[in-house]
């Protein structure tokens, strides 16, 4: 096993240093909040299992049969629990002979950053591959298609969409078009459904134009005295959250009304360990957690991964 030596820390052993940086950033905090409804999970996966309603009722002529329809189950969509660890050792030289505070708080600190920005980056994951072929590595909720996709089937047919036909960049125009089409889905019968945008999803190089569109008190890039109908109506309430983790440049996304949709399911909280190695004197620091991310109805999500 590995351990940070004083070797390894020959300034913090010498007086005369004015500062140790390059562990102190600021961080991005919980970015994953804005996106995922938490749950507790006691089990080595979750499962979440879509059922079928019924069609729209017919008209029955007089004398005739009354239709009895029926009901089924779609697909299962599955979340697996992952199990993130890792820590790190300090000599008890090192740790004796270090000038400039508590190495083992100091490293814990920088532990837990690493543990954090592991969750991020896991639950951005959906985002960042969704609009990937499932078996290409892409992320799917379990109907066999990648979680943005133009043809999600459909128990009853047709195929629905949840991503624009031809990937387009985020602007007034596109975002019209994407609460136009969230307004007309349906269920897996073909009952449309009072599906509502909430909230728009942006990565860091596209939260001025998110700005732009969303906030400006008439239309958007045009000389025009129009009002911005996208403000006016609150076709996107909640406004927009940056996530930091999408790898995408011009994606953008459309979080929807529609439950069950991302989950991020805790089975074990993060916690940490400390011991001393007696054979070598080694104090070793480790932290461990579990949980897994995912989607169940692709209907709560709208995205395009820009033109």
């Amino acid at each position: 096993m590995a351990a940070i030596s004083r070797a390894q820390l020959l300034r913090e052993l010498l007086p005369g240093l004015d500062a140790l940086f390059g562990m102190e950033y600021n961080r991005y905090e919980n970015e994953y909040a804005e996106i995922y409804t938490e749950h507790s999970s006691e089990r080595s996966f979750e499962q979440d299992q879509k059922i079928t309603g019924f069609q729209t009722a017919p008209v029955k002529q007089e004398g005739s049969a009354i239709l009895f329809d029926t009901a089924q189950e779609g697909y299962t969509a599955t979340y697996v629990m992952e199990t993130i660890s890792m820590g790190f050792a300090l000599t008890e030289e090192a740790f004796e002979d270090n000038l400039y505070g508590n190495l083992s708080a100091r490293y814990s600190t920088e532990l837990g950053r690493a543990m954090r920005n592991t969750k991020e980056i896991k639950a951005a994951v959906p985002f960042n591959t969704g609009f990937t072929a499932v078996a290409s590595g892409g992320y799917g909720v379990g109907d066999g298609v990648q979680l943005f996709s133009t043809a999600h089937p459909q128990v009853a047919g047709p195929t629905i969409a949840n991503r624009p036909s031809v990937a387009v960049d985020l602007n007034e125009t596109s975002l019209e078009a994407a609460t136009i089409q969230i307004a007309k889905w349906t269920d897996d019968r073909g009952k449309l459904i009072n599906a509502r945008v909430r909230k728009m999803l942006v990565p860091v190089d596209n939260q001025y134009v998110a700005t732009r569109v969303l906030d400006t008190q008439l239309q958007p890039g045009t000389a025009n005295n129009d009002v911005n109908a996208i403000r006016v109506t609150a076709a996107v309430p909640e406004g927009f959250a940056v996530n930091h983790y999408f790898t995408d440049p011009d994606s953008w996304f459309l979080a929807t009304d529609v439950p069950n949709g991302a989950k991020y399911f805790n089975r074990v909280p993060v916690s940490q360990k400390t011991d001393g190695d007696f054979d070598t004197g080694n104090i070793r620091v480790a932290e461990r957690e579990r949980y897994a991310f995912g989607f169940a109805d692709y209907l709560a999500i709208w995205g395009s991964p820009g033109a």
